[in-house]
C-alpha cells in the first residue's frame, strides 16, 4: 500500500510539473507573440523627430492667417501675455496627457479609449467612444485637403510669376481666390496635396512621416527667419513690431480677451484627442514625455510669433491694415501686400513654400488618424490603408470645395474640443491617478509632481468644454 502510494504521488507530481512546464511555454509564445507585434509596429527612431512631426502637426494655418490678425486685431502684448500663460497651461496639461495616453496604449484614440474603460467597464465601451475623434480627425483633414490644394496652387504660381503678374489689381487678386475657391475651381491642385501627402505616408512613421518632418520643419523656421529679416529691412515695417509689442493694460480686463487667447493656444496645440495620441502610440518608453510637450509647445509658439514678425510689418510696410484673417488674409490681402513689395516675387516663393510646408506636415498628422485606424482594425497593410484613405481622403474633398470654409468650422468648433475633453475625461478620470502617473513618468528622470493631475482634472477638462460651448456661442475661438 505503502508503496502504491509513493508511485502515485511521484506521478501526480511529475504530472503537476509538466503541467507548469506547459504552462510557462504557452505564457512565454504570448510574451514572445507580443513582442514581435511590438516590434512589428513603426514608430518613431528619435526623440527630435518625433517632436519635428508634432510641432509639424501643430503649426498649421492657424498659426499663420488667425495668430497674426488675433496680436492685432486685440493689440499686441495685451493678447501675447494671456496667449502665453494659456500656452504654458495647455502645454503641461493637454499636450502631455494626449502624448502619455498614446503611449500607454500603444495606440490611437480608438484603442486608447478602450484601453482606459477597459479598466472600469470593458473596452468595446470605450473604443466605440474613441470612433468620435477618430472620424473627427478624417473629417478635419477632408476640409484641410482643400485648403492644401490652394496652397499648392498658389505656390506653383509664385514660382511661375503668374501672381506677382497680378500686381495690385484687387479685382484680379480676389478674382483668382474666388475661382479657386468655388465648387470644382482646383480639382488638379487638390489631387496633387493628396497625392504628395499620402506618397509620404506610404513610406511609414519613421520612413516617411519622420524623415519628411526632419527636413520640413527645420527649412520652414529657417526661411520664416529669413524672410523676417528682409522684411525687417523695409521702410515702414518698424510700426509693425511697435504694435507688436504694444500693452494696453486695461485690454486685460476684457474677458473676450481671455477667450480668444485660449482659444487660439488650445487649437494651435492641437490637442483634439486624435493627432496627438496617435504619434505619442509611436513614441518609445524611454523617452521624457513631459521634456517633449515642453518643446512642441515652445516651437509652436516661435512659429507663431515668426509669422507674426512677417506678416504684420510687411502689412505696415504695405501700408495695409490687418483687418482679416484665414484665407482671404493669404490669398488676397498678403498676395496685394508681397506685389507691392521690392522683390515682392522672391517674397511670395519664400512665403508661400513656408506655408507649403506647414500645410503637408500638419495634413498628415490628420490623416495618420485613419490609416493607423485601418492598419489596426481591419489589418490592413501600410499601403492599402493609405490608399483607402487617399481614395476617401480625395473624393470628399472634391465635393466639398464650395462649402468647405463652413465643413471647418463645424468640425473645428464642435468636434475638435470635444474630442480634447473626452481624451482628458479617460485619461485623467476613468483610466485614473494612478494610470495616468504611471504612463507619464516612464522615461522621467524624476516622477512628476501631483500638480499634473489636478490641472490636467480641474482645469484642463473644463477648459476644453468652454473651448466648446464658447465655439458655439462666438462662431470659433480659434
Amino acid at each position: 500500500m505503502i508503496l502504491v502510494f509513493n508511485i502515485g504521488s511521484r506521478r501526480l507530481r511529475a504530472e503537476t510539473f509538466v503541467g507548469i512546464l506547459q504552462a510557462d511555454a504557452v505564457l512565454f509564445e504570448k510574451e514572445h507573440i507580443m513582442r514581435k507585434d511590438e516590434q512589428r509596429r513603426d514608430g518613431f527612431n528619435s526623440r527630435w523627430g518625433f517632436v519635428l512631426a508634432c510641432v509639424g502637426s501643430a503649426v498649421g494655418m492657424g498659426n499663420i492667417w488667425r495668430f497674426p490678425y488675433m496680436v492685432a486685431e486685440w493689440g499686441g502684448l495685451t493678447f501675447l501675455l494671456p496667449y502665453f500663460l494659456f500656452v504654458l497651461l495647455i502645454g503641461s496639461t493637454g499636450v502631455i496627457e494626449e502624448i502619455a495616453l498614446g503611449r500607454a496604449a500603444g495606440t490611437g484614440p480608438i484603442g486608447a479609449f478602450g484601453k482606459c474603460t477597459e479598466i472600469r467597464y470593458g473596452k468595446t465601451f470605450g473604443q466605440y467612444i474613441g470612433l468620435l475623434p477618430a472620424a473627427g480627425a478624417l473629417c478635419l483633414a477632408i476640409g484641410y485637403t482643400v485648403v492644401v490644394g490652394w496652397i499648392f496652387k498658389y505656390t506653383f504660381m509664385s514660382f511661375t510669376g503668374e501672381l506677382a503678374g497680378l500686381g495690385q489689381d484687387m479685382a484680379q487678386i480676389g478674382g483668382l481666390f474666388d475661382q479657386t475657391a468655388s465648387a470644382w475651381g482646383n480639382n488638379v491642385w487638390l489631387l496633387v496635396a493628396v497625392a504628395a501627402t499620402l506618397t509620404i505616408m506610404a513610406f511609414g512613421v519613421s520612413g516617411g512621416i519622420e524623415r519628411v518632418n526632419k527636413v520640413m520643419m527645420p527649412a520652414l523656421f529657417i526661411l520664416f527667419v529669413f524672410l523676417g529679416i528682409y522684411i525687417f529691412t523695409l521702410p515702414g515695417a518698424d510700426a509693425g513690431y511697435k504694435y507688436i509689442f504694444t500693452l494696453n493694460p486695461k485690454g486685460l480686463t476684457d474677458p473676450k480677451l481671455w477667450i480668444f487667447a485660449f482659444g487660439q493656444a488650445f487649437f494651435s496645440l492641437s490637442v483634439a484627442g486624435n493627432g496627438t495620441v496617435i504619434y505619442g502610440s509611436y513614441l518609445g518608453r524611454d523617452e521624457n514625455i513631459v521634456r517633449s510637450a515642453r518643446n512642441i509647445a515652445v516651437f509652436d509658439t516661435i512659429a507663431s510669433m515668426l509669422a507674426s514678425f512677417v506678416i504684420i510689418p510687411a502689412m505696415a510696410a504695405g501700408g495695409a491694415e490687418l483687418s482679416a484673417a484665414g484665407p482671404g488674409l493669404m490669398f488676397i490681402y498678403l498676395v496685394n501686400v508681397f506685389n507691392g513689395m521690392p522683390a515682392g516675387t522672391i517674397v511670395e516663393i519664400v512665403f508661400y513654400v513656408c506655408v507649403m510646408l506647414a500645410g503637408i506636415t500638419s495634413l498628415i498628422n490628420l490623416y495618420e488618424v485613419p490609416v493607423a485606424a485601418l492598419q489596426e482594425k481591419l489589418k490592413l497593410g501600410r499601403i492599402a490603408s493609405v490608399g483607402m484613405i487617399a481614395v476617401i481622403g480625395g473624393t470628399a474633398a472634391l465635393l466639398i470645395q464650395a462649402i468647405v470654409s463652413g465643413w471647418m468650422d463645424a468640425v473645428s468648433i464642435y468636434v475638435c474640443p470635444l474630442g480634447a475633453m473626452l481624451a482628458g475625461i479617460m485619461f485623467f478620470y476613468v483610466a485614473g491617478r494612478d494610470f495616468a502617473e504611471k504612463a507619464v513618468n516612464e522615461g522621467l528622470d524624476k516622477p512628476i509632481g501631483p500638480w499634473f493631475v489636478f490641472l490636467g482634472k480641474y482645469v484642463f477638462v473644463p477648459l476644453s468644454l468652454i473651448a466648446l460651448i464658447a465655439g458655439a456661442l462666438l462662431g470659433g475661438i480659434g
